[in-house]
């Protein structure tokens, strides 16, 4: 079995090839049963929203003597505030106890019930209370963020890219990690807090990120594409996939790992639900879009173009020009006609920094252009 770097060496050189855009339709039918698995559990199963975004009081009890659950669900048993209430603990020795909006009078029957039941002092049990106004100004920002997130994505992925389809592609990646990443929090039943929110608007930002690094090497790798005979569009893009996709997992690895590290220690040692709830979002949101900017967002690409007439053409001919077959006059014309507008264009480019580098005081001189055909 090779090693990860003769691997990742026969990747880049195309010695061996992983075929992820030929069987990108097998790709796509896993990801839309994802999506559509997601969307069905968020049917059936309703997101644990967290308090900051519903409204209601919340006690926490320092120091408990035991972290089982039935005593603070009798204590509000008592109160009369045991409506959907949900109990929970922080770290060693702590018990969180979450209710709906309680009175003046229910929330200090509750605090001394608590403080009994689980043998600390009053003054160890610490309420607070969030109105629902707070709740929906969280939610509506949050939700603003995240449209104005994806507006300014897509304007920046189309000017960078100069193609509106690439855009497209990463957007649609994007769209399948967030519904993804909410259907496992669905499913397990995480509560979605305020640092959950950051969480996933990190995650939208790294599943970019690994997007953008295989969009490069496929613009890179079809700058040329009308130039030669050798490889179709769809093959120049399996290309670039596997040339980046062990950079893509070592980099997942590296980054999920502390984030692991995090999550244990956040989580489990310190209690700390802030560490705990990005932690989480993080670690589910870098695994999840990994595995998209490498099975959705490039085969989508390529799905997208490959209806594109100068590029059909292409396939036609490079085709052709393996089996040994005639080529048809119109396409051997169309492929001749992209290949020295594509030649006439590397000129001009090749020429234009040759004159940059004239006037930065180089010796070069500019190169003749040569007459298209």
């Amino acid at each position: 079995m090779p090693s990860m770097a003769t691997l990742g060496n026969e990747l880049y050189t195309g010695d061996r090839s992983l075929p992820i855009v030929p069987r990108r339709r097998t790709w796509f039918t896993v990801a839309l049963a994802l999506v559509a698995a997601s969307l069905l559990i968020l049917v059936v199963r309703d997101l644990n929203i967290g308090i900051e975004f519903r409204g209601g009081s919340q006690f926490t009890v320092s120091g408990a003597t035991t972290l089982e659950q039935q005593p603070a669900h009798e204590v509000l048993d008592e109160v009369g505030a045991d409506q959907a209430a949900r109990v929970s603990t922080v770290g060693a020795e702590a018990v969180r106890v979450q209710t709906e909006e309680l009175s003046a009078e229910q929330t200090t029957e509750v605090r001394d019930g608590l403080a009994e039941a689980y043998g600390v002092a009053p003054t160890e049990v610490t309420s607070t209370f969030i109105g629902p106004t707070w709740g929906e100004s969280i939610t509506q920002q949050a939700i603003q963020g995240l449209v104005v997130f994806l507006l300014l994505v897509a304007l920046v992925l189309a000017a960078y890219f100069r193609t509106w389809k690439m855009a497209a592609a990463a957007l649609l990646g994007l769209l399948h990690d967030m519904v993804v990443s909410v259907g496992i929090y669905a499913l397990v039943g995480f509560e979605i807090t305020p640092a959950t929110v950051i969480g996933f608007l990190t995650i939208l930002g790294y599943s970019l990120y690994d997007t953008v690094v295989v969009f490069d090497k496929v613009r890179e790798n079809t700058t040329g594409l009308y130039d030669q005979d050798e490889q179709t569009y769809a093959e120049s893009a399996n290309l670039a996939v596997n040339q980046t996709v062990i950079r893509s997992v070592n980099t997942t690895i590296t980054s999920v790992l502390p984030v692991a590290s995090i999550l244990f220690v956040g989580a489990l040692l310190l209690g700390a639900g802030t560490l705990r709830d990005i932690a989480l979002a993080l670690f589910i949101g870098m695994i999840v879009s990994t595995v998209s900017s490498i099975f959705v967002s490039t085969p989508l690409l390529v799905q997208l173009r490959q209806r594109e007439q100068a590029i059909t053409a292409h396939d036609e001919v490079v085709t052709a020009r393996r089996n040994g077959e005639p080529l048809p006059a119109a396409h051997d014309g169309t492929a001749r006609a992209q290949r020295d507008t594509a030649r006439t264009q590397d000129e001009d480019e090749a020429e234009s920094n040759v004159v940059a580098g004239s006037h930065q005081g180089t010796r070069a001189q500019p190169r003749r252009r040569k007459k298209a055909r």
